[in-house]
């Protein structure tokens, strides 16, 4: 039981001694010493909430299985699942103050929840906090739990409900391009390969491929979700499940599948799945994946905005504010470039990821917490880089039509489109005389007698100019 000693605060005891602890906080001794011990990143696990309310999922879990199985107590149990159902509905978050990276395997945040359940549950039951005699945070909220179960289920909880957020910011942005691209349908412009003129196409169909690639990062997202829904909820400090009940793990999981509203399910070998962070780095890897997608379409972008009359200025990036405090008038691509940004931080958190993966020993990898912060970030940051393309972005963007058609009809590229009714080496010379006169490739190769007026007309027509390309089957990889 804490001793209280003034009216700013109580003292708790640990293994390392005695402690005061603020009189109004519902963490504790373990909590204190934490904070006092990490700070790493000047932030708490409180910027982190989809966290919080999976590890207040998983103790209400524990909670219902541990009543079940009679080594609860009813109304100890009753008040554990309230204090948790409430933190789940985003009370309490200010008091989980530890650093969400520390060392001990993510203790101090298995801990951090423990003390402030166990004294929400007290005062639920009418008694002051720290009075652990009642309602102890490792006796009973922690319950045949060690933080090598808890912890890394909560994480991957966490991943899981913050990535159905990312994917609906990713459905947003595709559907952005998606309705840029049917306005765009009928503007004609150069492809390029190499930044060198390639071959007609419209810029519908360019912004067309920036929605499908985003459609295929949202699958394989799906694919890395199922991956985290494994869960060694049971397995206890190694995955043997010493101290737990034989059906603790089975009553558990099922219990967690029903307050998180996700398929959870108990993993194959938990001795395995402790030891294991394959699911973090197939994820992290993932989320790489989008953010060089992310940041490719970004570069495209300021590329083909760039001038406005000294670059290639294909497109018109909406104006969000002025560019520059020495050039007036000058606007910059500020948000394809802070989407880059975020690509750039995604891409060295995965290598954070493969790192602290790589150096886990034996039965246990202590270097979660890291791989939780990282992982966190990256869908947090991510999915605001979504976003803020998505609206103040995308839909703002105009074409320079009349510089794009004349672009294309002064481009050599459309020697290509004649190459299979005069043969390589005619349009080669021709594209030569292109170049050296300036002059449209129609009249040229009409006058030399290449190939009709009407001929001419009907090839470089341009329904015909940007191709028929096969359609994938429905079986074809992405």
């Amino acid at each position: 039981m804490a001793q209280q000693t003034t009216k700013a605060t109580r003292i708790e005891h640990d293994l390392v001694g005695d402690k005061e602890v603020p009189a109004d906080a519902y963490y504790g001794v373990h909590t204190v010493r934490a904070v006092e011990n990490f700070a790493i990143t000047g932030s708490t696990i409180a910027r982190f909430p989809d966290l919080i309310a999976a590890l207040a999922a998983v103790k209400q879990a524990a909670a219902q299985a541990n009543r079940d199985l009679g080594l609860l107590p009813p109304d100890i149990a009753a008040a554990v699942i309230s204090a948790c159902e409430e933190i789940g509905s985003g009370r309490l978050h200010e008091q989980f103050v530890v650093d969400p990276v520390q060392g001990g395997a993510g203790t101090s945040t298995n801990m951090n929840a423990n003390e402030v359940i166990a004294n929400r549950a007290l005062e639920i039951l009418g008694h002051p906090r720290g009075f652990y005699d009642v309602i102890h945070p490792l006796d009973h909220v922690n319950l045949g739990q060690s933080t090598n179960d808890v912890y890394p289920t909560a994480v991957r909880l966490a991943l899981v409900t913050s990535l159905h957020r990312l994917d609906g910011s990713l459905g947003a942005l595709a559907a952005a391009f998606t309705e840029k691209a049917t306005e765009f349908g009928d503007v004609l412009k150069m492809g390029r390969t190499q930044l060198q003129d390639a071959v007609p196409m419209t810029l519908g169909q360019e912004f067309t491929t920036y929605a499908v690639m985003i459609e295929e990062d949202r699958l394989r997202l799906t694919e890395a979700a199922a991956l985290l829904l494994e869960s060694n909820l049971g397995g206890t400090a190694i995955g043997t499940g010493i101290n737990g009940h034989p059906r603790y793990a089975e009553l558990a999981c099922t219990y967690l599948a029903e307050i998180s509203g996700e398929p959870v399910r108990p993993a194959g070998d938990f001795i395995e799945a402790t030891q294991d962070c394959g699911a973090f780095v197939q994820l992290s890897g993932v989320l790489k994946r989008v953010a060089v997608k992310l940041s490719k379409t970004c570069n495209d972008l300021r590329l083909t905005s760039s001038g406005p009359t000294a670059g290639l200025g294909e497109i018109n990036l909406p104006p969000v504010q002025a560019g520059s405090s020495i050039m007036p008038g000058k606007v910059n691509p500020v948000i394809p470039e802070v989407v880059n940004q975020v690509a750039f931080e995604v891409i060295g958190n995965d290598l954070t990821v493969t790192m602290a993966a790589e150096a886990g020993q034996l039965q246990l990898n202590a270097f979660e917490p890291v791989i939780a912060y990282s992982l966190l970030r990256s869908l947090t940051h991510l999915r605001a880089a979504c976003d803020t393309l998505a609206t103040r972005c995308v839909p703002g963007i105009t074409a320079n039509r009349d510089h794009l058609h004349d672009s294309v009809h002064r481009s050599i590229g459309l020697v290509t489109a004649l190459a299979p009714h005069i043969g390589y080496t005619a349009c080669t010379a021709l594209a030569r005389r292109v170049l050296a006169t300036g002059r449209p490739i129609k009249d040229l190769a009409a006058e030399a007698g290449l190939l009709t007026a009407d001929q001419l007309d009907t090839i470089l027509r341009p329904a015909n100019l940007i191709g028929h390309p096969a359609q994938p089957s429905a079986t074809a990889a992405p």
